[in-house]
């Protein structure tokens, strides 16, 4: 008899731990949440692309997660925790890069306008 009880608590072959736990509280993983953590740390890790490559991902993954985050309020029982956190954890990332995305792209503005206005009052004239 026992030997039932004992076979019907294990996974079935090929059936992760982690899957069986959150099937029995029918909890699924939230959209988007690994996008938002890669994003998010490419807008870092590219930021000093002038600052578009990194600006693009970083509102991109920040505008994913506020969708996310949007869904998660509604019902968070329904959603794994770790995902939860990767979210959160991809939003930091992506606030990070957007604001260093930003800076870069600043400076590169400003570089090209000091360029520009010294090119500007070269004396071309004399180069004829």
């Amino acid at each position: 008899m026992e030997e039932n009880n004992l076979s019907n608590q294990m996974p079935p072959q090929g059936q992760n731990v982690n899957q069986q736990f959150n099937n029995q509280f029918n909890q699924i993983p939230l959209p988007n949440a690994s996008a938002v953590l890669v994003l998010g740390i490419i807008s870092i890790a590219l930021c000093w692309c002038a600052g578009i490559v990194g600006l693009i991902c970083g509102i991109i993954a920040l505008v994913l997660a506020n969708k996310a985050n949007a869904i998660y309020q509604i019902n968070p029982n329904s959603f794994t925790q770790s995902s939860y956190k990767n979210m959160k954890a991809g939003k930091i990332c992506a606030i990070i890069g957007t604001i260093l995305s930003s800076l870069y792209f600043i400076y590169y503005i400003i570089i090209l306008i000091a360029v520009g206005t010294a090119a500007s009052m070269a004396p071309w004239s004399n180069f004829h």
